[in-house]
């Protein structure tokens, strides 16, 4: 049996203090001139006014509150200490519903979608479609322990299968999971999948994991394997740096509060859909700050960008030649996604045993937090076919 303990969220005053004299000392730099404020990174004005309004406004005591409102725990698994949320709502312990976040996001994503999942009668759904909610923190994110070395998103899968099965006591569950996420969830249903006891379904909101050989058999493939490649040309440099030298990337996001956050903050704005309008009318200035602090208050940062050299490590989310993730496997298409787009039908069916594909009207890679209705209402969706 897996110990589970009660956690609850208090950073020391000492902490706070800390963080709070490195932002007031931070002063803006020059900035490119350009028309476009964000084409060379952060935007240094919208960063400014984030700035201004966490040191003067924010308020992490008000947040902590709110954070402390559903259930927190912890559990050791592995020698990892491993953070975690437990809401049993209306199911009643019936309907496990796994939900993994990724990068730079945190189990804080899944915030406002949290009463609707658990207690969709309060939220004028039917409470047939209720689950009980677990909502991890990654290893080295947020107030999960920090391992000793890069882990990654198949041994993290390992973890959680643990936590479900042998420390909660569910038989099966569901799974989602977006960014990483979509990675440990993908490895649920390939290593964890139904007929092992275990992952009975899955849900993604990205890409996960990649046949081998990865080789296009269709125009379409092609297609697409070209605009990833230019979109990683254009847009992972971070991944690169976070990949093969996290270690020099986190002693300077460590050092700098307000540098891990325009570091995070670029990344929300760059991967939303933000059709809308701009990244604050998508996301709150105290939406935005307590997903950052979520680094800062544990000093996560750095270990949480070991997560990438861990991905290569484990062999870059590439299957075993031949093989598929035959656990039912559900989609959800944001076409605000528009650096991870989605590949062809036919690469996920070599991929994935695909049951479920919704194309949405809206919303981006942070898909829980930018647009919590739509996520419930896919997730809902999928669930029911997956019963």
């Amino acid at each position: 049996m897996v110990r589970i303990d009660p956690f609850e969220i208090h950073v020391p005053a000492a902490k706070l203090e800390q963080l709070q004299t490195r932002i007031e000392s931070w002063a803006p730099y020059p900035a490119p001139e350009s028309s476009h404020p964000w084409q060379y990174g952060v935007s240094t004005a919208a960063l400014q006014e984030l700035v201004d309004y966490w040191r003067d406004t924010y308020d992490w005591r008000a947040a902590e509150r709110e954070l402390n409102r559903h259930p927190h725990f912890t559990a050791d698994i592995e020698g990892t200490r491993i953070h975690f949320l437990h809401i049993v709502g209306e199911a009643g312990g019936t309907r496990p519903l796994l939900l993994t976040h990724g990068w730079p996001g945190s189990f804080y994503e899944f915030w406002d979608s949290i009463g609707p999942l658990a207690w969709p009668s309060k939220f004028g759904g039917s409470s047939e479609d209720a689950f009980d909610l677990v909502i991890p923190s990654l290893p080295g994110y947020g107030f999960s322990g920090k391992p000793g070395r890069p882990l990654g998103q198949r041994a993290t899968a390992r973890l959680w299968n643990t936590l479900m099965v042998d420390g909660l006591g569910y038989s099966t569950y569901l799974a989602q999971g977006g960014d990483w996420g979509s990675l440990v969830t993908s490895w649920l249903g390939f290593d964890w999948g139904t007929g092992t006891g275990g992952c009975r379904a899955i849900h993604l909101n990205m890409a996960g994991l990649r046949p081998t050989p990865l080789a296009p058999e269709s125009e379409a493939e092609m297609a697409w394997m070209q605009a990833m490649q230019a979109a990683q040309q254009a847009e992972g440099a971070y991944l690169a740096i976070q990949a093969t030298k996290p270690q020099t990337l986190a002693t300077a996001l460590m050092d700098s509060p307000v540098g891990t956050a325009a570091w995070i903050f670029e990344k929300f704005h760059a991967w939303s859909d933000l059709q809308d309008g701009d990244v604050f009318e998508i996301y709150s200035k105290d939406q935005l700050l307590t997903n950052i602090m979520i680094y800062l208050v544990n000093d996560a940062i750095a270990t949480s960008v070991w997560y990438y050299a861990a991905f290569f490590e484990e062999g870059a989310g590439m299957l075993p030649e031949g093989q598929r993730c035959e656990t039912p496997t559900g989609f959800a298409n944001f076409p605000g996604e528009t650096v991870y787009t989605p590949p062809p039908r036919s690469l996920w069916d070599r991929t994935y045993n695909m049951t479920y594909w919704r194309d949405m009207p809206k919303g981006g890679h942070f898909a829980a937090m930018e647009t919590p209705d739509l996520f419930v209402e896919t997730v809902r969706d999928w669930a029911r076919a997956a019963d």
